[in-house]
């Protein structure tokens, strides 16, 4: 990348974002009342806590308090919105914007576990969730620290600082490389998978617990063509149980990888092998259908083709006749990976680069919580197919929404040069006070 395109990103960039800080306060207060009798009323205990939400966390996740009123500060220090939720005491915070807090009160507190959890789909089940324990031993926690701004100009400096780390830092390793097959006397391609948790970068200096396929983040990406004998070797090196799930690929029951239905887990230290005949054209996932919920956000997916998308004749007229390059995207919001493209968060995302009058084939996969809409800069995406099948008529679409699941096949045909920002239009998953974040990328148009 030359000086004059680091220049158009710095100044000319993205839109800023701008997250406002909501501030909450509360007061303690003890009271007795002696009443006509002479006799007084015992003081009711209240205990101030503090909780604070990331992704994927409550901190604490465990409170312990004496019985009494309960004063709860919650504030979400992530990067999309959480709330704090009671739900035998249908006592909930609203969906608390990144840097907002809020107070709430749960009431006369007796011994015992009282559960507490997010309330957006998906968030619980990838680790926000906590109890607190309610005895005679407990003790109250510090008060919250005030929360703090900053001046536009610090704002403007983060985000340029953060957007500059994207052109200037060296990458590390990007995942979802194609896989070569081993091929076997009977013409058969086998393909050997391996499951374990890594170190993985996803972003500059934040090194987390990837689960992975052959070590890396997406999966391997595994291509085949209409008619090839498929073998898939499974190992798992995990310390539990999984198997391997062909999303959008026609392939026999037994060879399905859901467990128990379709076969045993595969138990650590185990190995499984899946054969099929690659019958029909598609543009599938594979991923673990064991927990999968904790599996597939921490990493265990990957991209499956089969054969080649046609392009629609008619495109013709738009400058389109060939593909100049394939990029399959995988988008994931949660577990360990959190929101990132690829198996990265800006600014550690792949960038992209084309020439004028190029076209780009995107596959977009969502193996994520919830949908995520996206938007490239400047050129029109041309949808030629859905989860694999190819449309009667490409259709024109800005902002393409990609639900978990799906798979949305796209071209895009570039006109203008420029620095192009490729990001999930989502802006609290894409965007922050310090900058961009998350599921941001650019391509350069030369």
């Amino acid at each position: 990348m030359n000086n004059d395109e680091r220049s158009v990103l710095a100044v000319g960039g993205f839109g800023l974002g701008v997250v406002a800080l909501a501030f909450a306060g509360f007061a303690i207060s003890r009271s007795g009342d002696s009443g006509s009798n002479g006799s007084v009323t015992a003081a009711v205990t209240t205990t101030a806590v503090d909780v604070n939400l990331t992704e994927f966390a409550m901190t604490p996740n465990m409170l312990d308090v004496p019985p009494g009123d309960v004063t709860i500060h919650v504030t979400n220090s992530g990067n999309i919105p959480h709330n704090f939720s009671i739900a035998e005491r249908n006592l909930t915070t609203r969906d608390l914007q990144p840097g907002e807090a809020q107070t709430i009160t749960l009431k006369n507190a007796t011994e015992g576990e009282i559960a507490f959890q997010c309330n957006i789909p998906g968030h619980a089940a990838s680790g926000m969730k906590g109890m607190i324990h309610v005895s005679a031993a407990g003790s109250a926690t510090t008060t919250p620290a005030p929360p703090t701004t900053m001046s536009y100009q610090e704002m403007d400096k983060a985000m340029t600082e953060r957007a500059l780390r994207f052109v200037n830092e060296p990458k590390s390793t990007f995942g979802g490389s194609a896989l070569e097959p081993k091929i076997l006397a009977d013409g058969t391609k086998e393909f050997d998978l391996t499951t374990s948790i890594v170190d993985w970068e996803v972003e500059p200096g934040k090194i987390v617990k990837a689960w992975t396929y052959n070590g890396m983040v997406p999966g391997p990406s595994i291509r085949v063509e209409v008619g090839d004998k498929v073998k898939i070797v499974l190992k798992n090196e995990l310390p539990e149980s999984t198997d391997i799930h062909f999303h959008g690929i026609r392939v026999p029951n037994a060879m399905d990888g859901v467990d128990p239905f379709t076969q045993d887990p595969v138990e650590p230290g185990k190995s499984f092998i899946y054969e099929f005949t690659a019958l029909e054209p598609a543009v599938g996932m594979y991923h673990s259908h064991h927990d999968a919920q904790t599996q597939i956000p921490n990493g265990l997916a990957g991209a499956f083709i089969i054969g080649d998308m046609p392009l629609p004749a008619s495109l013709a007229d738009k400058g389109i006749t060939k593909i100049d390059q394939t990029v399959n995207m995988m988008l994931n919001d949660a577990g360990t990976i959190g929101l990132t493209l690829n198996g990265k968060s800006f600014p550690a995302t792949e960038p992209y680069s084309a020439n004028v009058g190029d076209t780009m084939l995107v596959n977009y996969f969502n193996e994520g919580l919830t949908a995520h809409p996206m938007h490239m800069h400047q050129p029109v995406g041309w949808i030629i197919a859905k989860d694999g099948v190819p449309l009667k008529e490409p259709m024109a679409e800005d902002t393409i929404l990609v639900a978990p699941g799906e798979r949305y096949t796209v071209v895009y045909h570039f006109t203008d040069p420029g620095v192009w920002a490729w990001h999930c239009h989502i802006l609290t998953h894409a965007e922050g006070p310090q900058g961009m974040f998350g599921m941001v990328t650019a391509i350069i148009v030369k």
